[in-house]
Parts: structure tokens; C-alpha cells; sequence
């Protein structure tokens, strides 16, 4: 079995965003893929996905203010200003966290832990609706 959708994610605020629900909405046949892998790739480069904690919504704000005293915005040595302050420093988050994710697929589900879930890493301040390709292949 092989198949292949985009999925259109909500325009969202900058942050990190827990999108699993989201996500699995617009998979098409996963509850029919016994054993398999789910690969997902982001078509942007100002935003990224990750899997992390999916209960405390206090980690996703400790990972934005984290990475915003890492990669801070204005900095002298940037080159690549002209589409505003928080431009360059989400395509060098989004290097750091990336653009793909592979979830394996048991039973039909996604084989997450128990405490994880899929997250949209927004790193613009005034970002539009983001395009993944949902790849499924399994049996």
C-alpha cells in the first residue's frame, strides 16, 4: 500500500502547536494499514515539525521561549532581512528542528508513546496555512 495526500494545516500564531488530531483527520486508509510508517513533510521553510509532549501545554512555551533566546531576532550579522525581523531566524529554526517526521503505523494508529504528539514548530509571526505531504506506506 502506498499513498499520498496533502494536508492543510489552520494558519496559526507563532509557537509550537500540537497538530495530531489535525493531522490524522486527512490521512486517508491509516486504519487500514496494519503495520507501516506515516512520513509527513512540511513544503515550507519558516516553520518545521517535531514530536514532543502532548498533556502539558507548559512545554510547548518553555520550547518557544527557549528557541527565541537561542535564534533571537536583529541580529547584526543576519543578511536576510527584507521580509521582516522574524524571517531569518525561523528558516534557521526550522534547520534546527526540521522538515519531515516518519511515525511508525501498528494496527491501524499511529505507534506514538502515550505522552507524544505531533506539533507544527510555527516560527513566523504572521504565518499562513501550512502544506505537509502525508506519505503512508505499509500493509
Amino acid at each position: 500500500m502506498w499513498e499520498q495526500t496533502t494536508i492543510e494545516l489552520r494558519a496559526r500564531d507563532r509557537g509550537f502547536h500540537l497538530i495530531t488530531d489535525e493531522v490524522l483527520r486527512q490521512v486517508p486508509d491509516l486504519s487500514g494499514c496494519q503495520v507501516g510508517l506515516l512520513h509527513l513533510f512540511i513544503q515550507h521553510t519558516s516553520a518545521s515539525l517535531a514530536i514532543n509532549e502532548n498533556a502539558d501545554p507548559d512545554v510547548r512555551g518553555d520550547l518557544e521561549r527557549h528557541f527565541n533566546v537561542m535564534v533571537p531576532e536583529n541580529e547584526p550579522h543576519y543578511e536576510h532581512t527584507t521580509e521582516g525581523p522574524d524571517d531569518m531566524p525561523a528558516h534557521i529554526k526550522s534547520v534546527l528542528v526540521g522538515s519531515s517526521l516518519t511515525i511508525p503505523v501498528s494496527g491501524g494508529r499511529l505507534a506514538l508513546g502515550t505522552w507524544q504528539g505531533l506539533y507544527l514548530c510555527e516560527h513566523r509571526d504572521q504565518a499562513g496555512r501550512r502544506r505537509l505531504v502525508a506519505t503512508l506506506q505499509g500493509r
